[in-house]
């Protein structure tokens, strides 16, 4: 029986509704939740990536502004420029968008944001808080959607062998640190694989959740997978496509065509877990404001 598509895009426009419904309630109390990207360089992928998350901030009633800079700013100018966001309160959330011109260290760039405002939760502190489980932290969006699609779909983690493949600080790392918490969602056996991981298909063979976040096109294959399992397609990557009008066509890190003939549920490339990364940017964020008020309440 073929596997049940999960999908990503009508999960993530339910919470897009959510958060709509909450900027409204933090409107009536004079706060507007706002989130400041900043795109340093002309990288026409990541302005596409922006100009969604703009239009989606927008779209939720929140006050959503982009920030471009020409790709010969320097660190000190974009330092000088976060500080300037970090201290100004209508500016909740602050996501500097990856990848940096070679001349900027990201790292010291993330770790200039002050964890309240770094919505895309990368800042340490929010690292630390996710890892020893603390819940006021936030929470890199990529891995917290699929986190939703799972409890959402009705995909039950508790004792379940979850496998990722792929261990980056974006994905794999939080995405381990999530499925093993204690809590809905939690409480999986997790496995993380690599690039020096050997034999791979005896681990992912193994998986009840299988998540592949590898960046590699269609690497994993339906004979790698468990009867049954739950796949869940992190990667976006681009093979040759003559077919197509531009030559190339989108595709995941899964084999969609044989794994869907395996899997339980699975999530297709496009229109599964992509959308869910920004609708939980907003919902990042306005927690971000939500937290303004509480303070002033105090």
């Amino acid at each position: 029986m073929r596997a049940e598509l999960i999908d990503g895009k009508a999960i993530a426009e339910a919470i897009r509704l959510e958060v709509a419904a909450d900027v409204a309630a933090l409107a009536g109390r004079g706060v507007v939740p706002g989130l400041t990207v900043v795109l340093v360089g002309d990288d026409a992928a990541s302005a596409t990536y922006v100009g969604a998350k703009e239009k989606a901030s927008k779209a939720a009633g929140m006050r959503g502004e982009t920030l471009r800079l020409p790709a010969s700013t320097t660190q000190a100018e974009l330092l000088a420029l976060v500080e300037r966001l970090n201290a100004d309160a209508g500016v909740h959330g602050i996501l500097v968008q990856m990848p940096l011109p070679p001349h900027i260290d990201p790292d010291t760039v993330i770790r200039h944001i002050r964890p309240e405002k770094d919505v895309d939760g990368f800042h340490p502190v929010n690292v630390g808080k996710l890892l020893i489980g603390h819940t006021d932290g936030f929470v890199s969006c990529t891995p917290a959607g699929v986190i939703e699609l799972l409890i959402r779909s009705g995909v039950e983690t508790r004792g379940a062998e979850a496998v990722i493949v792929g261990r980056s600080n974006i994905v794999g790392k939080p995405m381990a640190a999530l499925l093993v918490q204690g809590r809905a969602g939690g409480d999986a056996t997790v496995t993380v694989c690599h690039s020096r991981t050997r034999d791979l298909a005896v681990h992912t063979k193994r998986a009840d959740i299988l998540i592949a976040a590898i960046g590699r096109a269609e690497m994993i294959t339906g004979d790698m997978i468990k009867p049954g399992a739950v796949v869940i397609d992190v990667g976006m990557n681009t093979k040759p496509d003559a077919s197509k009008i531009k030559g190339t066509r989108l595709c995941g890190d899964v084999h969609f065509e044989s794994a869907a003939e395996v899997a339980s549920k699975i999530t297709p490339v496009p229109g599964g877990v992509g959308p869910m990364t920004i609708a939980m940017l907003l919902r990042n964020t306005v927690r971000a404001a939500e937290r303004t008020v509480l303070v002033t309440a105090r």
